[in-house]
């Protein structure tokens, strides 16, 4: 299936139409205090220059930092501090990409979940307001088009992964007491197309990798053709501590996704010989979109409890 497929393909239609979706709705969020006070104010509630603006909400135990790329763009990092004394080695670490979205559920069980307060969870997001920043997340988590097909932008990858390891992952060691041999990733969709991608390419980079409905169709299948070299890395013993790889589905996705992810699974299961654990799961009741907040219990136990087997 090639990256300049029309948007008669039903997989690139829900993608770009799903996620503009999210975009305008983000948007709207931000004029929903002036609508908000209109509405009061007709109702003969309040006026509107009383009504009174509601303040940010503030996470416990969190912090923002906003870091720039090589080219001057922005990221906002969500850091979900932990409690106590470093464990021996330090805090294990988990990246989550599309940060906006998604770390607020993660920051929420590391807050509730006793076993998971000596851990660190750092959203990966951007400075807007909308949960999923469409056009950014197409261009960072993707690899090159061609110049006549870069709609949406695309051909980030290799930027993004350079700021995650040069930039904000330095940042993160330099204040932060983690353990470096246990930092993993998650992502999602198109998120999850890059997990995957940065398991290939930088596999001593994380110690695990989950990656949930992944874009595995996406420019041709792009990589199934770097697959081969990991493949032959880990058979030859070439680390000391493989990674692992955790590929999760929904019950929604489409039957090429859920096929493509199992298969991926599949291919790699044998690689357990050498050391590396993967696994699959097919999450009942939910669909494509709905998945990353029905899994976060399983996404902690996979990256932060040593032997967990789905």
């Amino acid at each position: 299936m090639s990256r300049s497929k029309t948007p008669s393909d039903p997989q690139r239609r829900r993608m770009l139409t799903g996620l503009a979706r999210t975009s305008l709705a983000g948007a709207s969020l931000a004029s929903l205090g002036i609508a908000g006070s209109a509405t009061l104010a007709r109702a003969g509630r309040v006026s509107a220059s009383q009504a009174p603006a509601d303040p940010p909400v503030v996470l416990d135990h969190s912090r923002q930092w906003r870091i720039h790329n090589a080219a001057g763009d922005a990221y906002r990092i969500m850091i979900s501090l932990p409690e106590g004394a470093p464990p021996e080695g330090g805090y294990p670490v988990l990246y989550v990409l599309d940060g906006n979205g998604y770390f607020p559920p993660f920051h929420a069980a590391r807050e509730t979940v006793e076993r998971y307060r000596k851990t660190i969870i750092i959203g990966v997001g951007y400075p807007e307001a909308q949960a999923l920043n469409f056009l950014r997340r197409s261009y960072d988590f993707s690899p090159p088009a061609p110049p006549d097909h870069d709609d949406p932008p695309q051909g980030g990858q290799d930027e993004f992964l350079a700021f995650l390891e040069q930039r904000l992952m330095p940042k993160v060691e330099a204040e932060l007491p983690i353990n470096p041999h246990q930092q993993s990733l998650f992502g999602h969709s198109f998120g999850g197309m890059f997990a995957i991608y940065a398991l290939f390419n930088r596999p001593r980079l994380f110690a695990h990798v989950v990656a949930v409905s992944p874009t595995l169709w996406w420019d041709s299948h792009y990589l199934l053709a770097l697959e081969p070299g990991f493949v032959e890395a880990v058979n030859t013993r070439q680390f000391k501590n493989p990674p692992s790889l955790a590929l999760i589905a929904a019950e929604g996705d489409t039957p090429q996704e859920i096929q493509e992810a199992q298969a991926m699974a599949a291919r790699l299961e044998p690689l357990a010989a050498s050391g590396f654990r993967s696994s699959y799961a097919l999450i009942p009741g939910v669909d494509h979109e709905t998945v990353p907040f029905k899994i976060v219990p399983r996404v902690m136990r996979e990256v932060f409890e040593v032997g967990y087997t789905p």
